[in-house]
C-alpha cells in the first residue's frame, strides 16, 4: 500500500515510522534539507513530469538499505549529492534506482564496515553535475581520477567486501552542456579489492568536461572510467561518449572488462583525452563507429599496461599534434580496424603516466614492451604531419600483419614505415608511400617477411641500416 505524500512536513513525518513505508509524492516537494531513508522505505513519483523533489541548501536522498528511489525529478544544487549511499549498515541490501532524471550527483560509495551491497539502477539521466569536490578518488599511474557525476564506489579495503552491480540505460550531461568531473565512474579499492562486479552496464549519451587546467599532469577524468577494483562482464555504451576537457579520457579501464562494445561515435575534444585507453584487462572490444580525437596529444587507443585480447575498431582518425591513432606498450590478443588510422599532427605535447611528453602524431606506433599477436587493418595508415611514422616498430614486436590498403605519410621527412631498436615485424604486402621522406627505415632491426613489399619514397625507397 502506497502512502501518499502531499507536502513537505507528510513527507518528515512519514520518514519517522517505525514501519517501512512505500511513499508516492503526488506533486511536487521542496526539502531545505537532505532526507534519508530507512532502511526498507521506498520512495516515487505517481506522476514524474509533475513530482520533483528538490533539495535548495543541501544533498538529497541517503540510502540506508533495502531502498527504492524511482519515477521521480531530483534536483539538488550541481555540486551536491542528490542520491547518496549512507553505508551506515554491514549490509545495504538492495538499493534500486529507477527512472529518474536527476540534477545533482548519484553516489553510492561504501566504507569500512559494509560488505556487501546489490546496486540495480535504470534509466537514469543526469542532465547536471559537478563532481569534482570529492576527496575519495583513486591513484594509479601518477594520477588521481575524478569521481563521476553516476559513482559506484567501493571505499572498503576489505577484500571480502562486493558491491554487485547491474547499470541500464545510464545518460549523462547534454550535447554542448556536459557534466563536470567524469561521468560514468564504477571502481572498487585497489587492485586487492573491495571489489564491485556489474552483470550488465548500458548506457546512452554520455557528456563530460573535467575542467581541469592545461598542463596539470596528476589529475584525469573519463566519460566511462572503470577503476581498478571493478570488475564488468558486459558493458554497452548504446549512444554517444563525448568529453571536452584537459585529460578528459573518453573511456578508460584500470580494472576488467570481458566484454565492451561502443555503437556510436567516441570523441574527444580536449588535449591529452584518449578515446579509449586500457591500463586493465579487457577480454573483447569492439567500436562500431569512428573514434576520433581533435585536442592535441590526444591518442585513439593507448595501450602501456595490461591486456586486450582482441579489439576491433570501425576507424581512428587524430587531428592534433601529438596525437598518435595507436600505441601499444604491452602484449595484447588481436587489434584490428576496419576503415583505416589516420593522424594530421605532427610533434606535439601530451600527458603519459603522471607526466607532459613529447610525442609524434604517429599512425601506429608499436613500442617496447609491446608484443602483438595479429594486427589487421584495412582501409591503410595515413599520415600528414612533418616528422612522423605512419608504422613504426620501435623494440616492440608484430608477430602477424595485414595490411590493407597503402602505408601514406603526407609531411616533410615523414617516413611511411619505421622497424628500429630491434623492432621485429612482417612486412609482407605492404605498400609504404612517403611523399616527402623515407618510405621504408629498417635500423638495427628485423623484418621478418618481405613478400611482396613495395616502397616508394622521395628520400629512398627502403633505407636499411645494421
Amino acid at each position: 500500500m502506497k502512502t501518499a505524500i502531499n507536502s513537505l512536513s507528510d513527507l518528515t513525518n512519514a520518514l519517522l515510522n517505525t514501519t517501512a513505508l512505500d511513499l508516492e509524492l503526488q506533486a511536487s516537494v521542496m526539502c531545505p534539507y537532505s532526507i534519508n531513508l530507512p532502511p526498507g522505505f521506498s520512495l516515487s513519483g505517481a506522476n514524474k513530469e509533475k513530482c520533483i523533489l528538490s533539495f535548495s541548501n543541501s544533498d538529497g536522498i541517503g540510502l540506508t538499505a533495502n531502498n527504492t528511489v524511482a519515477n521521480l525529478n531530483i534536483q539538488t544544487n550541481a555540486n551536491n549529492r542528490a542520491i547518496y549511499a549512507l553505508s551506515n549498515h554491514p549490509d545495504l541490501g538492495t538499493l534500486t534506482l529507477k527512472n529518474l532524471t536527476v540534477t545533482g550527483q548519484v553516489q553510492i560509495l561504501t566504507r569500512a564496515g559494509t560488505n556487501n551491497t546489490v546496486l540495480i539502477a535504470d534509466s537514469i539521466d543526469i542532465v547536471s553535475c559537478d563532481a569534482r569536490r570529492y576527496s575519495e578518488q583513486p591513484q594509479k599511474y601518477g594520477v588521481n581520477v575524478y569521481q563521476g557525476a553516476f559513482t559506484v564506489y567501493n571505499y572498503n579495503s576489505d577484500t571480502n567486501s562486493n558491491i554487485h552491480v547491474t547499470l541500464t540505460n545510464i545518460s549523462l550531461g547534454l550535447k554542448g552542456a556536459p557534466v563536470m568531473g567524469s561521468g560514468l565512474f564504477v571502481g572498487g579499492y585497489g587492485d586487492s579489492g573491495g571489489w564491485v562486479k556489474a552483470d550488465n552496464i548500458t548506457t546512452g549519451d554520455i557528456y563530460t568536461n573535467g575542467m581541469l587546467p592545461f598542463g596539470q599532469a596528476d589529475m584525469i577524468t573519463g566519460g566511462v572510467f572503470i577503476a581498478n577494483g571493478a570488475i564488468v562482464q558486459n558493458l554497452v555504451n548504446h549512444g554517444t561518449v563525448t568529453t571536452y576537457g584537459v585529460n578528459d579520457m573518453v573511456l578508460d579501464a584500470w580494472g576488467q572488462v570481458e566484454n565492451w562494445l561502443t555503437e556510436k561515435p567516441i570523441t574527444s575534444y580536449g588535449p591529452s583525452a584518449i578515446c579509449l585507453v586500457n591500463f586493465g584487462t579487457i577480454g573483447q572490444f569492439e567500436a562500431k563507429d569512428k573514434i576520433e580525437t581533435f585536442g592535441m596529444g590526444s591518442r585513439g587507443f593507448n595501450q602501456y599496461d595490461g591486456t586486450v585480447t582482441q579489439a576491433i575498431f570501425h576507424s581512428i582518425t587524430t587531428h592534433g599534434n601529438g596525437s598518435m591513432g595507436i600505441q601499444i606498450g604491452r602484449p595484447v590478443g588481436t587489434i584490428t580496424v576496419n576503415n583505416g588510422v589516420t593522424t594530421h599532427g605532427a610533434e606535439g605535447q601530451t600527458l603519459v603516466k603522471g607526466a607532459i611528453t613529447t610525442l609524434p602524431a604517429d599512425g601506429v606506433n608499436i613500442k617496447t614492451g609491446a608484443d602483438i599477436k595479429q594486427l589487421n587493418i584495412s582501409g591503410g595508415i595515413t599520415t600528414h604531419g612533418d616528422g612522423v611514422h605512419s608504422f613504426i616498430v620501435d623494440d616492440g614486436v608484430v608477430e602477424q600483419l595485414n595490411i590493407n590498403g597503402d602505408v601514406l605519410a603526407t609531411g616533410d621527412n615523414a617516413y611511411s614505415v619505421t622497424v628500429r631498436n630491434s623492432g621485429k615485424t612482417p612486412l609482407t604486402n605492404v605498400t609504404a608511400t612517403s611523399t616527402q621522406g623515407i618510405a621504408v627505415l629498417i635500423d638495427n632491426a628485423t623484418v621478418t617477411d618481405r613478400t611482396g613489399l613495395v616502397a616508394h619514397g622521395k628520400k629512398g625507397d627502403i633505407v636499411e641500416i645494421v
